[in-house]
């Protein structure tokens, strides 16, 4: 296809017939997965920092020990290191539950709405945002790379 020498890319121009509120609606979709996104990496975060404060008890409990306070010692070790979460889960399997589930179907839904809507095309309610914020002609306000309009 060819590409015009001002404006967004092919990728990121409105298909033929596809109106504003369809845009609007692709736009707050895509914007709701960022948020999931955003969240899938807390989940992560979750995941590693519980993981690394489980093992950080390990030097907690011997620590105790060294200080001769066996009992505390004995309570973390058998009640703390190791436990789950979350009923019968460690932050893994709450990881890999969220990816295969509800992370899963939003991604897929995103992509359908995208494929059936609007050609498949990406971000077109930030590409139109993008042609109306910018200077054309400004440095560091070009269409896209390479291009000075």
């Amino acid at each position: 296809m060819a590409r015009q020498a001002n404006g967004p890319d092919e990728a990121h121009r409105r298909p033929a017939g596809v109106s504003d509120a369809t845009v609007a609606a692709l736009g707050k979709l895509s914007e709701a997965l960022e948020t999931v996104e955003r969240a899938r990496g807390h989940l992560y975060a979750l995941h590693q920092l519980i993981g690394h404060a489980d093992l950080m008890l390990d030097g907690a409990v011997g620590l105790f020990r060294c200080a001769g306070h066996q009992e505390i010692a004995d309570v973390i070790g058998r009640d703390l290191i190791g436990r789950n979460v979350i009923a019968g889960r460690w932050t893994f399997q709450i990881v890999e539950d969220f990816d295969d589930g509800y992370y899963a179907l939003f991604r897929e839904l995103d992509r359908r709405a995208r494929d059936e809507l609007a050609g498949g095309r990406r971000h077109l309610y930030e590409a139109e945002m993008k042609e109306h914020r910018r200077s054309p002609g400004r440095p560091g306000h070009e269409a896209r790379p390479g291009t000075d309009g």
